[in-house]
């Protein structure tokens, strides 16, 4: 069951199960047709993108983000620059890097560039900034602390409620009625998948009058387990361990890398526990843990991405915050893959409703961590 449609990055290991329409809370347009093609850039343009300290290979974000610039570049025919980022002390100069070779459009991946994005920006007025998961408000006013930056951010909570309530079906079906989150950094762009996938639960026990439990997160007091960054390293493997010690049969990682340590501990348990992915369609960016990723929750960053810089070389330069959200595509989930087949009876209709439901605005979804853009 797929709950919206799937585009393809062009070259892209990802296979979304959600398209950005790229309507809604921003200006920037529907990805080329095939047959189209964007337009060319000026010769002047060059974009470029500097990661997060998760890296390109991370099956989550910053690889999202590189596989739609990577697809708009070859489509114009131009080259970009892409500095990776292995610790957060690389931020800065990494940027000061990009501003050096030339480059007039920079995209920054996550909420933790946010204050060297912003200090770029406000010393390089004239070139243009793009930031992914952050509105750039260091003084809190509600909007960009530098004219030049667009953010490029995803109302996650809506397509995470999906996500759980479908892993509380799973696990009700199942006769365990436990399922479990844990994340990597307690920032709004890893709380916000927690709160949605508690919601979810929650209104599934209301639903069906069932009592699954939500481990791993506390969605009044904003706590729970957090890995402290975002590495597959042993700490994230004891923090998964943790979770399913407590007898969960579905676990939600949040946090790019750290799902290859939940499936370490899956595997190494040996029982049917299934995992979530986020960001990406988990799945298909890395099969390895196809065989227990029951479904991912997905923000197409890629196509936002794509369509911020297709305007950008097109001379098109809107820095209105974009929203994603489930109405215009920017969220959604995945499909379930080999799992469609074994889902609980009347779960692909309960998740359409609920969805056109949250499109309508008949049932309130949101998050703390919501953008407020």
């Amino acid at each position: 069951m797929t709950i919206s449609p799937t585009k393809k990055l062009a070259g892209a290991a990802l296979a979304a199960g959600v398209i950005v329409a790229l309507t809604g809370c921003g200006s920037a347009p529907a990805p080329a047709s095939s047959s189209g093609g964007a337009k060319p850039a000026d010769s002047s343009f060059k974009p470029c993108i500097v990661s997060d300290d998760g890296g390109w290979n991370d099956r989550s974000f910053n690889q999202s983000a590189k596989e739609g610039l990577d697809k708009i570049t070859k489509e114009l025919a131009i080259k970009a620059t892409e500095l990776q980022s292995d610790s957060a002390d690389q931020y800065g100069p990494n940027l000061e890097q990009l501003v050096s070779s030339g480059c007039t459009y920079i995209i920054t991946v996550g909420f933790n560039l946010s204050a060297d994005t912003i200090k770029s920006a406000k010393a390089n007025p004239k070139i243009n900034y793009a930031i992914i998961d952050d509105l750039a408000d260091g003084d809190q006013d509600g909007k960009p602390d530098a004219p030049n930056i667009k953010p490029l951010l995803f109302d996650t909570v809506q397509a995470a409620y999906l996500g759980g309530y479908a892993a509380a079906s799973w696990s009700h079906e199942k006769g365990v009625d436990k399922v479990g989150t844990f994340g990597g950094l307690q920032i709004p762009p890893v709380t916000i998948f927690m709160d949605g996938f508690v919601q979810g639960v929650k209104k599934f026990n209301e639903d069906k009058k069932a009592d699954v439990q939500a481990i791993g997160w506390d969605v009044e007091k904003q706590n729970g387990s957090m890995t402290g960054g975002f590495a597959a390293n042993d700490t994230a493997k004891q923090t998964a361990q943790s979770i399913l010690d407590q007898g969960v049969d579905v676990v939600l990682p949040v946090g790019g890398p750290i799902y290859q340590s939940a499936a370490a501990a899956i595997k190494a348990q040996g029982k049917d526990t299934l995992m979530m992915g986020v960001d990406s369609d988990l799945a298909v960016a890395d099969s390895s843990v196809a065989d227990i990723t029951l479904v991912s929750i997905q923000k197409n960053i890629g196509e936002a991405v794509y369509a911020a810089v297709k305007d950008a070389a097109a001379g098109k330069i809107d820095t209105t915050p974009y929203v994603g959200t489930l109405e215009n595509k920017g969220v959604g989930l995945s499909s379930f893959h080999d799992f469609e087949s074994k889902l609980p009876k009347g779960l692909t209709d309960e998740l359409k409703k609920l969805q056109d439901e949250i499109i309508s605005g008949s049932l309130k979804v949101t998050s703390v961590s919501s953008p407020k853009a």
